[in-house]
């Protein structure tokens, strides 16, 4: 998303709505027949929304807004004041310190809970050190991994709307923000697998660019909540005025579903395939040390600084552009891979090429100040994402940033095999006949039908690994009549596989 320059926009992801827009919201939530006796705006800014509101259901009880910025609310107040709204109540009040159960407590129901909360994330704001955060928490329940390898970067919306959750959780009304898609769906999905009384949910999209100046996939974003009512279902609308649904997506074993009919047509292949394990490329934050270009003589990093390193250390590297674009006879650049497994000492590299330990001494203050806290207490010059599967000659690869779902067959280059960066995800084969197998499988319409149906192709990086760790290899195999070829290709995992990872080849494709 293109933010505002302004520090202070920054910081508290000031994107105030327009009163245009908040007239439009306010016809589509008037259409849903909604009778809201209390108004709450908990981020109000100006106060579109909330005078909009006001003014959409005049017979509502009590109105409150709520704002950081005190310049915002006086101006707020003004304009109540200005329309004849006396009784509305507002509050100058941090989100993150306000005690919402007591403003709840006093509010009679139905509930509308409208508003535009920030458009940022938390790894912004600790960015900039900002103060305008909630406390830190495992909120999304991430395993360790996850959380240290970016994933619990969030959305500061998405953390509030989760609390607006949690004021339904005994109450009836309704949720109607502005925000981010992506946002929308995290949100749904938790709503979802915590069976929050969820009656109904809307998205409608907006155009960010027009109303906010932001290249961002923003809608409106509305849920009704009844007790004892569940649905997992959600409409969604490629306009707010428009009244045909544009698409239908729903949520199944655990997961946020964009073509509930595709997917149900092809559920019987969703699970964990026991031989076939899914893996991203190499993360090593230091692109201008660790990605090199061969030169007559040696290798050039991203500094223009040309070293005769030894080959030990360096393999052919594929990005997720080569991979989308079929770069893949020759290669453009090459990694330093200073590692065969995560963890491994590093201090053999001195002996075993001195000229690269040198090299990888000369560049580590750099590699040092690397952010990420996977390298803390690791060994120097560590990288992630590496194994025995990094090695193996053949490889079955898809670009996570690009949008199709092609996977294409990597072969080593100069008996060096082929290495990824981490926007790459890919399968590790030991042949070419096993890797022309997967290719062929993985690029029928089936499984590309199976997978789009949980695709939500404007998202930054549509498809992720998680993704395709859903799609059972063996169960595809089956229903493509390839099940013998599959088994054999299984056995030569188990006889390659090392010692330590051994385990039985498990053939698990009944429906």
């Amino acid at each position: 998303m293109v933010l505002l320059k302004n520090s202070r926009a920054c910081e508290f992801g000031d994107f105030q709505t327009p009163d245009e827009l908040a007239c439009r919201v306010l016809q589509v939530i008037n259409q849903l027949a909604i009778h809201p006796k209390s108004i709450l705006e908990p981020t109000c800014g100006h106060g579109s929304f909330l005078l909009a509101a006001i003014e959409a259901f005049p017979s509502a009880q009590h109105c409150v807004g709520v704002e950081i910025n005190k310049t915002y609310l006086e101006e707020l107040q003004q304009q109540l004041v200005a329309n004849g709204n006396l009784s509305a109540q507002t509050l100058h009040a941090d989100f993150f310190q306000t005690d919402w159960s007591a403003i709840l407590s006093k509010l009679p129901e139905p509930i509308l809970v409208i508003g535009n909360p920030p458009w940022v994330t938390n790894a912004t704001l600790g960015g900039i050190q900002s103060s305008n955060l909630p406390k830190k928490s495992n909120f999304q329940g991430l395993n360790g991994l996850d959380a240290l390898t970016g994933k619990s970067n969030f959305d500061i919306s998405e953390w509030m709307l989760l609390q607006h959750l949690e004021w339904f959780k005994q109450r009836t009304g309704m949720m109607a923000m502005l925000c981010k898609a992506s946002v929308a769906r995290k949100v749904l999905v938790y709503a979802w697998k915590h069976r929050y009384p969820t009656q109904s949910a809307r998205i409608y999209k907006i155009d960010a660019m027009k109303y906010f100046k932001a290249a961002v996939d923003a809608c409106l974003f509305v849920v009704e909540f009844r007790q004892q009512t569940f649905s997992q279902e959600c409409l969604v609308y490629d306009d707010l005025l428009d009244a045909q649904v544009s698409q239908a997506i729903g949520y199944r074993n655990g997961a946020m579903i964009a073509n509930v009919a595709a997917y149900d047509r092809w559920q019987h292949l969703h699970g964990i395939d026991e031989n076939y394990t899914w893996r991203s490329g190499i993360k090593h934050d230091c692109a201008k040390v660790m990605e090199l270009e061969k030169t007559n003589d040696g290798y050039r990093n991203g500094n223009g600084i040309t070293i005769a390193l030894e080959e030990l250390y360096i393999y052919p590297l594929f990005k997720s552009s080569d991979i989308s674009n079929n770069r893949i006879t020759t290669c453009r650049k090459y990694l330093l891979v200073t590692q065969h497994l995560v963890g491994e000492d590093t201090a053999h590299i001195e002996h075993d090429a001195p000229t690269t330990w040198r090299y990888l001494q000369d560049n580590a203050d750099v590699l040092a100040k690397r952010g990420s806290s996977i390298y803390r207490n690791r060994p120097p010059f560590s990288i992630f994402g590496v194994g025995h599967y990094t090695f193996t000659p053949w490889k079955v690869a898809i670009s996570g940033f690009y949008k199709k779902v092609v996977f294409t067959a990597i072969r080593s280059i100069d008996d060096r095999p082929a290495v990824f960066d981490d926007t790459v995800y890919f399968l590790s084969c030991w042949s070419k006949n096993e890797a022309v197998f997967l290719t062929e499988i993985l690029n029928s319409s089936i499984a590309t039908e199976f997978l789009s149906s949980m695709i939500f192709w404007n998202d930054k990086r549509p498809i992720t690994i998680d993704l395709l760790k859903r799609l059972n290899v063996a169960a595809l195999a089956r229903e493509l009549g390839r099940e013998n070829e599959y088994v054999a290709y299984a056995q030569r995992i188990l006889e390659e596989r090392p010692k330590t990872q051994t385990r039985c080849v498990k053939i698990s494709t009944s429906r």
